[in-house]
């Protein structure tokens, strides 16, 4: 086992994006951003008109690596090569939601999601903060990774059963599909990766990009 050449922070609280890094062998460092989700998209809204869910995902992405990287500067730690911002959205009857407010709007989501399909985006910001005698580019890439869910068709008391357990309050789309919500989804098509938090097919890619190899992360 070996330390990884190129350390990534990620820019997120989601305990379901770090298991997934890990899981790939990757440890990132973590640092949560700040960003007040409703006004960023707000802000962007006001200039731009209304957004598409999938642009919505990456904003926020991006917001949230912007924030962190600007905190990482004042602060210089911790030392971090490349930053990870993360952000996912369901998309329904062209609508977009995040994490439910409270129990009742979840159980209401619910009730329009049951037997029905979606599309989870999650958006990616990738950001180097490597120097550039390191090999550092300055340089910034992102993506938006979707993959359509199918709900399973939910009785109320099963709904209410679920969104008891608080979960849905937690995540964006109000469902997992790698926790107490994986029964309640039929199936899915694209990347679990897009769902659970993180793509890292898309990950592998945008790191590229920036002219890292996705095994320099990893950490054996």
């Amino acid at each position: 086992m070996h330390s990884p050449t190129v350390v990534l922070l990620l820019a997120s609280a989601s305990p379901a994006r770090l298991a997934t890094l890990r899981a790939a062998g990757v440890e990132p460092l973590v640092l949560v951003s700040a960003v007040d989700e409703d006004a960023a998209v707000a802000a962007a809204e006001a200039e731009h008109g209304p957004l598409p869910a999938e642009d919505v995902a990456l904003l926020l992405a991006r917001a949230k690596a912007d924030d962190v990287a600007a905190r990482v500067a004042a602060h210089g730690e911790p030392d971090a090569d490349l930053l990870l911002g993360c952000d996912s959205v369901l998309e329904l009857d062209g609508e977009v939601h995040g994490k439910p407010a409270d129990a009742v709007e979840a159980v209401a989501r619910w009730h329009r999601m049951r037997g029905r399909s979606g599309v989870l985006h999650t958006g990616h910001w990738l950001l180097d903060l490597r120097d550039p005698a390191d090999g550092g580019t300055g340089g910034m890439v992102g993506g938006t990774a979707s993959t359509t869910v199918h709900f399973a068709d939910l009785a109320d008391a099963e709904v209410e059963a679920y969104v008891a357990t608080g979960e849905p309050l937690r995540v964006a789309g109000a469902f997992t599909i790698d926790g107490l919500g994986g029964p309640y989804v039929r199936g899915i098509e694209g990347d679990p990766g897009t769902v659970v938090g993180v793509s890292l097919p898309l990950l592998r890619e945008l790191v590229g990009e920036l002219g890292v190899a996705w095994h320099d992360l990893r950490l054996g």
